[in-house]
């Protein structure tokens, strides 16, 4: 028997870190990296997997307790593995890692869940947690029942369709129904066609696609002293330049250095797209739209305004073709010329981020030597945590 303690390893200076999950017990035999525990700090969830194939003796610690790098988590029998130490690792990102063990071994065995645990990864287990599902009710499709990601996501399509038995899996009271004319003289009308279609869009991304908004400010004094100018000298004969098609323009240069927000999930592989098709919301009488610009980056500041001013009148009398509205990779909503000061514009899937613009309003900016005016544009930029973390966000 060849006893060897597994301690918890460099985990990028996390010092104080919870432990969620306790997947094994005594008695269970484990697979070289085969899941043990799952540590979770206020940034990123993190499995210690197992750094070679063995029996579990002993389990030291426990679901609430606080650990840091070098706390001893467990006791395997190696069946003679060698102990080894494994290179220093980096600090962990914001979005899932799995945080290599402080020993290792050559040993290699087909891996197997603990009984009455859920086989899946950490990044699994994260998007489980952010959406409330229990995933020991899920059903794997994975190799040898391992749970994968759109496995979670039918699971929650089905819940909200009302069809897991049981309950909705959510923990969600039913839809309150209310004799609303008990109270009071109502009006009933149907809603129209786009709201309906928006509305199921809607709901479906808010739950599946696990949101944060970053908001911040730009300074456009110089930016809209300049379109002013452009529009009177363009007059009649060109296009009516608005604030949106320099926001086009930017937000193509910004995706273009930024390429995983012009990307798409698809299973367990990112979509990295090379085109620029910029969306943009369009209010219309019957609700709201999201008409595309194509190949954006290939479009000077006029041809976008140009195509803005086309779209959105084609929107406004109800004359959209489908190829009207696909395709797009990157959204923008616009709500400058109603008010507001932030909110927070809902991904439009399978994209993975969108841009929320308000009001410009006038405020007083410190220039280096006095408050001076200047124009200031707030700016919400909402994106699928899945795919990009918060620094990302905020570069």
């Amino acid at each position: 028997m060849s006893l060897l303690e597994v301690r918890v390893p460099n985990i990028g200076g996390f010092k104080d870190v919870g432990v969620v999950e306790v997947l094994v017990k005594p008695g269970d035999v484990v697979a070289a990296d085969a899941s043990l525990v799952t540590l979770e700090s206020d940034k990123a969830t993190m499995d210690v997997p197992s750094p070679f194939a063995g029996t579990v003796r002993e389990v030291r610690v426990k679901v609430g307790d606080r650990v840091g790098e070098g706390s001893l988590v467990l006791v395997l029998d190696a069946d003679g593995a060698a102990e080894a130490v494994a290179p220093p690792v980096a600090a962990p990102a914001p979005a899932p890692v799995v945080a290599p063990l402080a020993v290792s071994s050559p040993a290699e065995a087909p891996g197997t869940a603990p009984s009455g645990l859920a086989h899946a990864s950490p990044a699994v287990r994260k998007v489980a947690r952010e959406l409330g599902v229990d995933l020991s009710r899920v059903t794997g499709s994975g190799p040898r029942g391992r749970v994968l990601q759109e496995d979670v996501q039918k699971y929650v399509k089905q819940a909200l369709a009302g069809q897991v038995p049981g309950g909705t899996g959510l923990d969600l009271l039913p839809w309150p129904k209310v004799d609303f004319a008990r109270f009071g003289p109502v009006e009933t009308r149907p809603l129209a066609r786009i709201r309906k279609i928006a509305g199921a869009n809607l709901a479906r991304n808010w739950v599946m696609v696990p949101h944060v908004t970053q908001f911040d400010e730009a300074d456009v004094t110089d930016l809209e002293e300049f379109r002013v100018e452009l529009n009177a000298e363009l007059g009649e004969k060109g296009p009516k330049v608005t604030l949106l098609a320099f926001l086009v323009k930017a937000c193509v240069a910004a995706l273009q250095r930024f390429p995983d927000f012009n990307a798409s999930l698809d299973g367990d592989s990112l979509v990295l797209k090379r085109y620029f098709h910029v969306g943009f919301a369009a209010d219309t009488p019957n609700g709201l739209v999201v008409p595309v610009v194509r190949d954006a980056d290939r479009k000077g500041v006029l041809d976008i305004a140009r195509a803005l001013g086309e779209l959105s009148a084609k929107a406004r009398e109800g004359k959209l073709a489908a190829a009207d509205i696909q395709g797009g990779t990157f959204s923008i909503s616009s709500l400058g010329g109603i008010g507001g000061t932030a909110f927070t514009p809902i991904v439009n899937a399978p994209e993975v981020a969108i841009l929320g613009v308000s009001r410009v309003s006038v405020r007083p900016v410190w220039d280096g030597e006095r408050f001076a005016p200047r124009k200031v544009l707030p700016l919400s930029l909402s994106y699928d945590h899945r795919v990009i973390d918060g620094a990302a966000g905020a570069r």
